[in-house]
């Protein structure tokens, strides 16, 4: 199975340089709703087992013109999962990044995450393993076809970074920009990353194409 990642869409509040964490009513800027509509236009049709999204209202907004395109049958795959959402920066909820990149704490945030528990709010390694539970759940799904989850940036790089066994504290090595997709690919066992953090590509072929070769050799499948 493929584990297609998307995060939600640029957002007022990355409009103006907040942190907003769960904050509610957090809706896209103008230029997240145009992206919404491009990620749509990227997306295409593909056959898809399972699509579990963060409950933040963002997260919604951004793939909603995607699923309104969907056969029925698919749009009924939807559900709404709690282990997606976003981090809880707890205290730090809705204040400038600019400030919070002078906190004490910001150094731990970069350099050592996994030992980061946000005042009043998560841990960043309780965020991975709710995380990456939604990711085994879905792996375990009956139905054929892709799982798409589309969640929040931290909370992708945290699942691609336990995907690939790497540890916690590299995670911030991994950029997800608003709108991207990336792809895991588990068809053969242990994930190998596919796509990563695109914003452009037409992903038709990535997520209908012929299956990769189950042994890769010289970097590629014979080519």
């Amino acid at each position: 199975m493929q584990i297609v990642l998307i995060r939600h869409a640029h957002s007022q509040a990355n409009a103006r340089g907040v942190l907003s964490g769960r904050l509610p009513n957090i809706s896209l800027s103008e230029k997240g709703v145009k992206q919404s509509h491009d990620l749509a236009t990227r997306l295409g049709v593909f056959p898809v087992a399972e699509i579990r999204i963060s409950p933040m209202q963002r997260c919604h907004e951004t793939i909603a013109p995607w699923v309104a395109a969907l056969p029925k049958t698919t749009q009924k795959l939807l559900v709404t999962e709690q282990n997606l959402t976003e981090v809880d920066y707890g205290s730090w909820s809705g204040k400038k990044l600019s400030v919070l990149s002078r906190h004490k704490l910001w150094k731990t945030v970069q350099a050592n995450p996994s030992a980061m528990y946000f005042p009043e709010g998560e841990g960043l390694a309780h965020m991975q393993q709710r995380a990456m539970q939604a990711v085994h759940e879905t792996l375990n799904s009956k139905r054929s076809g892709a799982g798409v989850l589309v969640s929040h940036g931290d909370v992708i790089k945290a699942i691609v970074a336990g995907a690939l066994g790497m540890h916690l504290d590299d995670f911030q090595r991994i950029v997800i920009d608003p709108a991207s997709v990336t792809i895991l690919d588990y068809s053969h066992g242990k994930a190998r990353l596919t796509l990563l953090n695109d914003v452009r590509s037409n992903l038709n072929e990535a997520l209908s194409g012929p299956k990769r070769a189950k042994n890769l050799l010289g970097g590629g499948a014979g080519k």
